[in-house]
């Protein structure tokens, strides 16, 4: 029995008429399509190609194997095809748990465009900075910012990092111009709180960098501190995940090394494979993964 995967490259060499092209269009290395086509002829016991100085070309039994691989490559297209449609078909509810910052940001146009690609899907959206315990069945789906994960059965996708530094409004910096270091926050009205773990996050920074004295406004709630900078009110320490998805902030101090937290997309391994909850997780895991990759600031 043959390796089905080596119909692939089969194919490739047939219509490239090389194991160069086909391994540049398979994204593999020449040793690897030769080796493979080698495989094939042997395991099926048929020569496929003569092995030319300008290339490879099929054998009378390559050409008339070709068309059977073309129709096994044209079933294996409909049937991702299908099986893609039976996800896009997916319908029920999806328990979602995420941060309120989180909730309040960069996840709202990400669930409007879930919503148009998934229409028979219901999200149940739970705003807390709780860590719901998805193997007790507290939520399906959750979105969190830590460091890292715990609990057994769960199943996690990093989508990136989650670096935290100070941001302003466009407002604010043309009025009162735009803190480059820590020292020079000393010297600018600081927004912060947020209550829960978000505080804690502020908390640290203010203690590590001696700014106690500059803080103007503590807000009890995320959506304070974001109006408030938003407002022009002052400097606010914000994770670059959500701010750099604002055109109306301003990223004022670059962000140190060694990055710990990042944004993380998780499930339990009970529903991991029921279809509205995969599609969901694929759904925000692709969708926010680019996000991440927005260089802070840009």
């Amino acid at each position: 029995m043959f390796d089905w995967n080596d119909l692939r490259h089969f194919l490739a060499v047939a219509r490239t008429g090389s194991t160069l092209a086909a391994g540049q269009a398979l994204r593999v290395s020449q040793t690897t399509v030769a080796r493979r086509i080698t495989a094939l002829e042997a395991a099926l016991g048929v020569t496929l190609f003569e092995r030319r100085q300008s290339g490879y070309a099929l054998t009378p039994a390559g050409e008339a194997l070709l068309l059977h691989a073309e129709a096994v490559d044209t079933a294996t297209a409909n049937f991702a095809d299908a099986a893609n449609h039976h996800i896009r078909q997916a319908s029920g509810m999806v328990r979602l748990t995420a941060q309120e910052i989180l909730t309040v940001t960069v996840l709202a146009p990400v669930l409007r465009d879930l919503r148009r690609a998934y229409p028979s899907i219901t999200i149940e959206l739970d705003t807390t900075d709780t860590v719901r315990d998805l193997s007790a069945g507290e939520a399906d789906v959750a979105l969190r910012s830590a460091r890292r994960i715990h609990g057994g059965g769960l199943v996690c996708r990093r989508l990136g990092d989650e670096p935290w530094t100070a941001y302003c409004s466009r407002s604010y910096a043309a009025s009162n111009g735009v803190p480059r270091t820590v020292e020079t926050l000393r010297e600018h009205p600081l927004i912060v709180g947020g209550g829960g773990r978000i505080w804690e996050i502020y908390k640290t920074f203010l203690e590590q960098n001696d700014l106690g004295s500059a803080v103007a406004i503590h807000h009890a709630s995320v959506t304070g501190i974001l109006a408030a900078v938003k407002s022009g009110s002052g400097v606010a320490i914000l994770p670059g995940f959500v701010a750099d998805a604002d055109p109306d902030l301003i990223c004022c101090i670059p962000v140190p090394g060694g990055v710990e937290r990042g944004v993380w997309l998780v499930t339990h391994e009970r529903v991991r494979h029921v279809p509205h909850v995969r599609a969901v997780m694929d759904f925000l895991g692709d969708a926010l993964s680019r996000l991440t990759r927005r260089p802070v600031g840009g």
